[in-house]
């Protein structure tokens, strides 16, 4: 049986997996009310786990060495009570081959669009690259969510951006919008706070 993520541990996990985020987009990412977010967030901030800064005009959350190191702690306790351990250490062994053809993908495509590739790369060819680990998504998924309800929703997301990519490119690699490389970057966080690895 999958379980289910306190709120308070969600909220603190999503300022780790977005990296810096304001309480809107921690709203939108966990479909949670703002308010409610926003109440875990100051109480997160109190016991000295995460910092709101400033930055160009915007304003967001990140995560402080307390928090990060309070966050693998209680995912660790979530991990082992789910006896999911061994479970995911295997997802993240098939992950990381498609983790390596994303990252490919989107370099080359990056390089392209700021016109220091050495060969040409088109929309069509970075999408068909990025089909395979679109793919691979929905199974590592599925046995994510067979014991842990909070890695739900990466695949939807992803298809997503990479449908929307096919009209607009900033859909690749954007980081003003859910894009396959913050989708899939957030799943990589995800999956290396869970276990408690680094990248």
């Amino acid at each position: 049986m999958s379980s289910a993520t306190p709120t308070d541990v969600l909220v603190l996990h999503a300022v780790r997996t977005l990296g810096y985020a304001d309480a809107a987009r921690i709203a939108a990412r966990l479909t949670l009310p703002e308010d409610e977010v926003s109440e875990h967030l100051l109480d997160a901030q109190a016991s000295g786990r995460i910092t709101l800064s400033a930055f160009a005009g915007d304003e967001g959350w990140s995560l402080t060495e307390v928090g990060k190191t309070h966050g693998e702690r209680l995912l660790a306790a979530e991990l082992d009570a789910a006896g999911a351990r061994a479970a995911l250490e295997a997802v993240y062994r098939d992950f990381l081959p498609h983790n390596d053809a994303m990252t490919a993908a989107c370099t080359a495509w990056q390089l392209a669009e700021m016109g220091i590739s050495t060969h040409t790369v088109t929309i069509a060819q970075t999408i068909a690259a990025l089909e395979g680990p679109a793919a691979a998504l929905a199974g590592l998924e599925d046995r994510l969510t067979a014991h842990l309800e909070r890695f739900s929703g990466y695949h939807r997301r992803f298809s997503d951006a990479l449908a929307n990519a096919r009209t607009e490119a900033s859909w690749i690699t954007g980081t003003d919008r859910d894009s396959c490389h913050a989708v899939w970057f957030e799943l990589h966080e995800d999956l290396v706070a869970t276990l408690g690895l680094t990248r």
